[in-house]
C-alpha cells in the first residue's frame, strides 16, 4: 500500500503549526484593540481623575450603548478588509470615504467620531488628490489617527527582517492621512513593537532593539532619526518608573504611544492594562486601543475576559472578519514558508 512520504507529513504538520501560531497572535491583537477602543469611548475627552472605569460601560461622551466601538476600530476593519481583498491604497481610501460619509463599518450605520486630520485627508482624496499625497504634512498634523488603525500591518511583516523595507511599507499606509515624518516614525515604532512582541521579546528588549534599528539603518540627518528624538522617553531605562502625572494621554501621536507603552509596561494582565490606559483620561479610546493591541499580542486570547468579548456590538460580524483575516495571514505565511498550502 502506497503512502505519503514522511517529509510531506512533516510539512503538513509544520503548516498547521504555523497557521495556529499566526491565529494565536492575530485574534488577541485585533480583539485587544477593539476592546480598548470600546471601553474608552464613553469617557473620551474626560479629564483624568474625574471618573473611574473598571468594566465595559456605555453612553457618556458619545451617548452610545455599551460595547460600541469608534473610528479606531472602523478604520482598522477597513484596512483588514482591504488586505484580504488585496486592495491598494486607493481602494483603502475609498473605504475611508465610505466610513466617513456613509457609516461603513460602524456599529449602527452612522459615523459618530472621526479625527480632523483623517477627515481632511479624506476630503483631499475626494477632490482627486492622489492617495499618497492626502495626509497632512505640517507639525500640527501629528495626531494619532494613523497608528490607531495600523496594527494589522504587523502580520504582513512578521517574517520580514529588512527594516528599511518594512519602514517603507508602514509609511505607505500612514501617509495617506498623516504624512509628517514624526507620525510615520510613530507608526514604525508601534508596528515594530508588535512584531517584537510576536517574536517573544520582552518590552525592554523590544524597545532597545527598535532604537538600534533606527540608528543602524538611517543616517543622523535622516528625517526619521531627527524625529526619533521626540520619542526618546520610551527608550530610556526609567521610562516606566515615571509617575502618572508625567504621562500625557492626548491625541498627539508621541503622547499616545508613550501612554500606551506606559500602561502596558506597568501592568501584569490584559484587563489591568486596558483599564489603566482608559483611566488616564483624554483620548481614552485610542490610547486604550493601542494598549489593547500590545497587551493582546503579549497575553494572547486566554487572558482576555470572555465577558468583555461577549459585549462587543456586532460581535458575529467582527468575528467573521477577523477569522477571514487570520486565515489570509496564515495562508500567506504558509505560502511564503513552504510554497504551497
Amino acid at each position: 500500500m502506497s503512502g505519503r512520504r514522511m517529509e510531506d507529513r512533516w510539512n503538513d504538520d509544520n503548516k498547521i503549526n504555523l497557521s495556529l501560531k499566526i491565529k494565536k497572535r492575530v485574534l488577541p491583537t485585533m480583539y485587544g484593540g477593539i476592546l480598548g477602543d470600546l471601553i474608552g469611548v464613553p469617557v473620551e475627552f474626560k479629564k483624568r481623575g474625574t471618573f473611574n472605569i473598571n468594566d465595559i460601560t456605555g453612553y457618556g461622551t458619545h451617548n452610545q450603548p455599551p460595547g460600541t466601538w469608534s473610528d479606531d476600530t472602523s478604520l482598522t476593519l477597513c484596512l483588514i478588509e482591504n488586505i484580504i481583498e488585496n486592495g491598494n491604497i486607493d481602494n483603502l481610501m475609498d473605504k475611508f470615504v465610505r466610513y466617513r460619509d456613509s457609516g461603513y463599518f460602524t456599529p449602527f450605520g452612522k459615523t459618530f467620531d472621526i479625527g480632523i486630520a483623517t477627515s481632511k485627508a479624506i476630503e483631499r482624496y475626494k477632490n482627486e488628490v492622489p492617495a499618497p499625497k492626502c495626509g497632512g504634512d505640517s507639525e500640527y498634523d501629528n495626531g494619532n489617527g494613523a497608528i490607531m488603525r495600523i496594527a494589522p500591518i504587523a502580520f504582513l511583516l512578521y517574517n520580514d527582517f529588512n527594516f528599511k523595507r518594512k519602514a517603507e511599507i508602514i509609511k505607505t499606509y500612514t501617509e495617506i492621512t498623516h504624512s509628517h515624518p514624526r507620525a510615520i516614525v510613530g507608526s514604525i515604532i508601534f508596528v515594530e513593537l508588535l512584531l517584537r512582541l510576536y517574536h517573544n521579546n520582552s518590552l525592554s528588549n523590544a524597545l532597545k532593539g527598535i532604537q538600534n534599528l533606527f540608528v543602524e539603518n538611517f543616517n543622523e540627518d535622516h528625517a526619521y532619526r531627527t524625529e526619533l528624538h521626540h520619542y526618546k522617553r520610551i527608550f530610556e531605562e526609567d521610562f516606566l518608573k515615571l509617575p502618572i502625572n508625567e504621562i500625557a494621554s492626548d491625541g498627539y501621536v508621541v503622547h499616545t504611544l508613550e501612554a500606551a507603552i506606559w500602561s502596558f509596561g506597568n501592568t501584569t494582565t490584559f484587563k489591568e492594562a486596558i483599564l489603566t490606559a482608559v483611566n488616564l483620561g483624554d483620548d481614552t479610546d485610542t490610547v486604550a486601543s493601542i494598549t489593547g493591541s500590545l497587551a493582546g499580542m503579549y497575553y494572547k486570547m486566554g487572558l482576555i475576559p470572555n465577558e468583555w468579548l461577549d459585549k462587543i456590538v456586532k460581535k458575529e460580524f467582527i468575528d467573521n472578519l477577523i477569522k477571514k483575516y487570520y486565515e489570509f495571514c496564515a495562508d500567506k505565511a504558509v505560502m511564503e514558508e513552504y510554497g504551497s498550502l
